[in-house]
């Protein structure tokens, strides 16, 4: 009698970098051993909210969000998304002085994501924002609207950063930039998650086997590039290669002691801007 697996659901954005770090996993290139691996391709603030009813034993998740959901779930040294010197970028029609910025209605893809938090720390202010789909955001600032409602500017995630000088609008404030000079630190985005109840071993198991597949990926870059371009919302090959490259590197296959800094370091801001309601020392599978 073959034994049962134990399912893992992994939950990760439906973008070239998450589809080029799960191309081993999701296509069955891998030996998963006592487990099964089915995968949800969400958007990164949905998989944000889900979280909180800690859904999927496996889920990409912001930074900004683990702060709310830390007792739930442990991070995986691997599968980082940091941007070193780049990130997360505010876009608008025209010029705009962080001032303009502060008083504007920007168009946000979740207040649970990092580059919110990102936005709330250079800006030093809350300010008015419209939640809009990532994928919908460049869009919107073009049109200068969103569902009837007057947009100025736009906080941009993905491959939006690569793409939106081609709708003839103008960069306002690199965020990764910004927080690099800052602090010398790389910006930490995105991580993925281990539901804390599956146990040490689950934990471990489940960790090593996502850092094969990057591993994998990067080992086998043009079958997973293959693979991630089908999620290149207006990428050609080039620009999905240098996207890859952004957000799966050294970085992902290990925080390391100053990714680590860097995750502790935006969580400490957060807590100081008053944005994020507790100090949270983040926690890693070992």
């Amino acid at each position: 009698m073959t034994a049962t697996k134990q399912l893992i659901r992994v939950g990760h954005s439906p973008d070239p970098d998450d589809a080029f770090m799960f191309y081993a996993l999701a296509n069955d290139v891998l030996a998963t051993g006592d487990y099964e691996f089915t995968h949800e391709l969400v958007d990164i603030e949905t998989l944000n909210r889900r979280a909180f009813q800690a859904e999927l034993e496996l889920t990409a998740v912001s930074i900004h969000a683990y702060a709310f959901l830390h007792d739930k779930y442990i991070l995986c040294t691997c599968g980082a998304s940091m941007g070193d010197g780049y990130g997360p970028m505010v876009v608008a029609r025209q010029a705009m002085n962080r001032d303009e910025v502060r008083h504007a209605t920007i168009a946000v893809p979740g207040k649970l994501t990092s580059a919110y938090l990102a936005l709330r720390l250079w800006l030093q202010n809350d300010f008015d924002c419209i939640e809009v789909p990532f994928d919908e955001i460049i869009p919107a600032v073009a049109a200068g609207s969103y569902q009837g409602r007057p947009i100025q500017a736009g906080l941009i995630i993905h491959e939006g950063q690569l793409t939106y000088a081609n709708h003839q609008l103008q960069l306002v404030v690199d965020l990764g930039h910004w927080w690099k000079q800052t602090t010398g630190l790389p910006l930490p985005l995105g991580a993925n998650a281990i539901r804390k109840d599956l146990g040490t071993k689950t934990l471990r198991d489940v960790q090593r086997l996502l850092k094969a597949s990057i591993e994998h990926g990067l080992s086998h870059r043009d079958d997973a590039l293959r693979y991630a371009q089908r999620y290149g919302r207006d990428l050609d090959d080039r620009q999905a290669d240098q996207f890859v490259g952004m957000y799966v590197n050294d970085w992902t296959l290990d925080f390391g002691p100053r990714g680590r800094q860097a995750v502790a370091e935006f969580l400490a801001q957060g807590h100081a801007a008053g944005v994020l309601p507790k100090l949270v020392k983040p926690e890693f599978v070992a």
